[in-house]
């Protein structure tokens, strides 16, 4: 009687962690470049670096279920965040031709509200980065009201005009004061600076003013700019801001660093409080 052969079975692949093992050296080498270019103080190649690695990683992952260094990742994002906004302050133009920019928009909206200004309705400044048009709500609307005032119109028309000349985008901020509202309309001041940011941004939109370079932002009563405590300075922080852009994200960049500052300050001064108190009981 002949014997059975036995059967052959297919030996596993051993190499399907090879897989896994690749992908995880590419992200390991990412991550290490990313660390060195974090260290690196030249901002053109981390720009450059960015890009090219947006570009490198949007393909599909070679494994199913690629190895992830999740935590890693955040350990970075909360000990570098400091190093990491101050890499990212690229411009595209030079800081000194957008003052110069500025300096130039500062001056034709000044020249179109100029009555205004000698009345002290209307505030222009200039900055590197923006331009600021401050307008009284005295001029705009009335108290606990969003409805722009016929007496408004002539002026917001004139800076419209000037506005729609220009390729800058254009935040419009609403503040009030610290006085409680609570009605039909307005919950909040939250709600009524920003219907009353939106209802300048609807009529620089009638008078031309591309739509997609405005933002409407309300702040309410949390930007005074004095105290709340007087009823000149509820008139003062009763207001609605134009502001003109050299870059869109440029002012965010400038008062994150300013708002970095003045907490490393605060901690500071806190620090040294505690320190002086300890050293005065000892």
């Amino acid at each position: 009687m002949a014997r059975k052969k036995p059967i052959s079975h297919e030996s596993d692949n051993t190499d399907r962690w090879m897989v896994s093992y690749a992908d995880f050296v590419t992200l390991l080498f990412a991550f290490f470049v990313v660390m060195y270019a974090i260290s690196s103080v030249n901002e053109g190649k981390y720009r450059v670096l960015a890009d090219t690695m947006t570009d490198a990683f949007k393909v599909a992952p070679k494994s199913p279920d690629p190895i992830q260094i999740g935590k890693e990742s955040k350990a970075v994002s909360s000990t570098s965040q400091n190093e990491i906004i101050k890499t990212i302050k690229v411009l595209p133009k030079p800081e000194r031709t957008y003052e110069r920019e500025m300096k130039q928009i500062a001056e034709t909206v000044s020249q179109s509200v100029q009555p205004l200004i000698d009345k002290k309705l209307i505030k222009v400044t200039q900055h590197k980065l923006w331009v600021e048009i401050e307008m009284n709500s005295k001029i705009l609307f009335s108290s606990a009201d969003s409805e722009l005032e016929d007496e408004a119109l002539p002026a917001l028309k004139s800076l419209a005009q000037v506005l729609k000349a220009l390729p800058n985008a254009i935040d419009v901020e609403g503040h009030t004061d610290n006085i409680p509202i609570n009605n039909e309309l307005f919950p909040s001041n939250w709600e009524l600076s920003a219907s009353r940011a939106a209802s300048v941004v609807h009529l620089f939109t009638k008078y031309g003013v591309n739509p997609s370079r405005l933002s409407s932002i309300g702040y309410a009563e949390y930007r005074p700019i004095a105290s709340n405590s007087t009823a000149d300075g509820r008139l003062r922080n009763r207001r609605v801001k134009v502001v003109i852009l050299a870059d869109k994200n440029a002012r965010r960049i400038v008062e994150i660093d300013r708002d970095i500052g003045q907490a490393e300050r605060s901690n500071s001064t806190s620090t040294n409080g505690k320190n002086a108190g300890a050293e005065g009981g000892s």
